[in-house]
């Protein structure tokens, strides 16, 4: 049927800008964790001592390391453990990881969706998600981080067109 000049005028139109949001919400609800390439984990043994699983994550930049036993993920030691129940408790950092690692972590496959990912990361409200094959075994730590620079890759001139803000400027790697 024809529309009419006025219903033609009317007619909602999606623009540049919903478009891309649109494109963003498709590719976040149907690419696989694979997709993000994510990197080797770190792993320790459940036996390393805790200032070496830390010295471990300075050294890698990275915010987590998987304990893993008998080639399976049994823990997660994250930057979180450091300061909930090391720091905080004052834990004498020769003791093995396994008394602070987060035990029987919830994992996640390559093929699962970095939608699901998001969720799962949402609602258990952690930041880092082991990627494991039907074997237990490890293959990846999924960080928050990657899933935000997937999320940017997407939209890159809604992100990194953005004008300096001298005042947000982060002088270190910290943000501080």
């Amino acid at each position: 049927m024809n529309a009419s000049e006025f219903e033609e005028a009317y007619e909602d139109d999606d623009g540049p800008r919903t478009r891309a949001e649109q494109e963003l919400g498709e590719a976040i609800l149907s690419a696989p964790i694979r997709m993000l390439g994510p990197r080797p984990p770190v792993t320790v043994s459940p036996d390393t001592p805790v200032a070496e699983a830390i010295r471990l994550m300075l050294d890698e930049s990275i915010g987590a390391v998987l304990v893993v036993s008998d080639d399976k993920a049994v823990g997660i030691f994250t930057e979180r453990d450091v300061l909930r129940r090391v720091v905080s408790g004052g834990l004498d950092r020769t003791r093995p990881v396994r008394d602070v690692m987060t035990e029987d972590p919830e994992t996640l496959g390559l093929d699962d969706g970095i939608a699901f990912a998001l969720n799962r990361m949402i609602i258990g409200g952690f930041r880092h998600v082991p990627i494991v094959d039907e074997k237990g075994a490890p293959q990846a730590v999924l960080s928050l981080r990657e899933v935000v620079a997937f999320v940017v890759s997407l939209l890159p001139d809604r992100f990194l067109n953005l004008p300096p803000e001298p005042i947000h400027e982060a002088r270190s790697a910290d943000g501080g």
